[in-house]
């Protein structure tokens, strides 16, 4: 495992945000295209993720999970659509059978609070 400095990793903007709409894009077979809110500073965001086949854009919508708001954004799909942040999720195991773990935080907190 390579490590990083300090300072490399105090530049990773990790904040909570509510997925207000989730969907599967047409041409997707495996990822989920979310809606984030992070909070009046940061506001809409929009993130893919490739946990379709555990997850169901339902079991997403209204919950609250943590995000890396500050990636450069990447080009996804054919249609090349923006993804402007990454969910951060737990991978037991890197294989496409075992399913990926989300993060649940104990009590609600307002979008775009920062983890640390």
């Amino acid at each position: 495992m390579d490590t990083i400095p300090f300072d490399d990793f105090s530049k990773v903007d990790i904040r909570i945000g509510t997925v207000t709409k989730a969907d599967v894009p047409e041409w997707s077979h495996w990822v989920i295209r979310l809606e984030v809110d992070l909070g009046p500073e940061i506001g809409k965001k929009k993130a893919f993720s490739g946990i379709m086949k555990f997850f169901k854009p339902d079991d997403l919508e209204g919950k609250q999970f943590p995000f890396v708001v500050n990636l450069e954004p990447k080009k996804i799909g054919p249609e090349r659509e923006l993804s402007e942040a990454m969910m951060i999720m737990a991978v037991p195991k890197e294989d496409e059978e075992t399913p990926t773990v989300l993060f649940k935080l104990q009590k609600k907190v307002p979008n775009g609070t920062k983890v640390r």
